[in-house]
């Protein structure tokens, strides 16, 4: 009986995306229909927060690379574009994305959790776009995803070296948001993910959009969308009810559905 390469659970009003696909986690073709299956899982259920791990000693070795073998440049494209559609998914989520990061975690997997809101990695994981090391250049959003966080030279740098990286350099970076022991890493990350469930989700797809719209449009780009995304949000149950809680009983008793 075949395993299951990408799978979606849930705890309470956190989902997880789990990978598990052998010892390295490659990317497969099983793999390319088992984890935007499990993405798109999460995106249609009501969970308010998503966690993005993978069991094994490794997030993932990166791609099969025998499925390069013979690939047009067309057939290249479809691949890269199935990939980047992968990372827009986990964007596009009106909610808060972590990706939690173990071992080692290269190519697609990288791309991949440049993709969520925040990467949470463990001490000693390690960092790759080593597509140099087969003639190739990232094609899931791996490159422009990594000069949004760190920087054009340090992208650059990145990817033409193909090196690997560690966790605590990349905090440096600001391309991974905190780093902790190993053996800490999944329950502090599910303890966090549980906090920003649990808070004014609405205002956090919000502020999601806003910081897009920073990255896309610049800082008065952004200001434009104010009125569009933040002040929208005076009509939220949530905050409605947030606000009559601080009139009536302080900071931070109000308690937030989401809606």
């Amino acid at each position: 009986m075949r395993s299951v390469a990408a799978s979606f659970e849930r705890d309470g009003g956190v989902g997880v995306v789990v990978i598990d696909h052998g010892e390295l986690n490659l990317f497969d073709e099983q793999m390319g229909r088992e984890l935007p299956a499990a993405i798109e899982e999460a995106a249609a259920s009501d969970i308010r927060a998503l966690v993005i791990r993978a069991e094994g000693g490794v997030f993932t070795g990166g791609v099969d690379v025998h499925g390069f073998e013979g690939l047009s440049q067309s057939e290249g494209a479809e691949l890269f574009d199935h990939l980047v559609r992968l990372v827009h998914m986990l964007e596009d989520m009106e909610l808060p994305v972590i990706a939690s990061v173990h071992g080692l975690c290269l190519t697609w997997g990288l791309e991949l959790s440049l993709g969520a809101d925040m990467i949470w990695a463990a001490e000693g994981a390690q960092f790759g776009l080593v597509e140099r090391v087969v003639g190739l250049t990232p094609g899931a959003g791996g490159t422009q995803r990594m000069a949004e966080r760190a920087g054009p030279a340090r992208a650059r740098e990145f990817v033409m070296t193909g090196g690997l990286y560690p966790a605590e350099m990349l905090e440096r970076w600001n391309v991974i948001n905190r780093v902790l022991p190993a053996g800490e890493l999944q329950a502090k990350t599910m303890k966090f993910a549980h906090q920003l469930a649990d808070g004014p989700t609405v205002a956090h797809a919000a502020t999601k959009k806003i910081v897009r719209a920073q990255v896309e449009e610049g800082t008065r780009g952004a200001d434009a969308r104010i009125g569009e995304y933040a002040a929208a949000l005076f009509e939220t149950e949530d905050l409605q009810n947030a606000v009559k809680s601080f009139l009536k009983d302080g900071l931070g008793k109000a308690s937030f559905e989401g809606r």
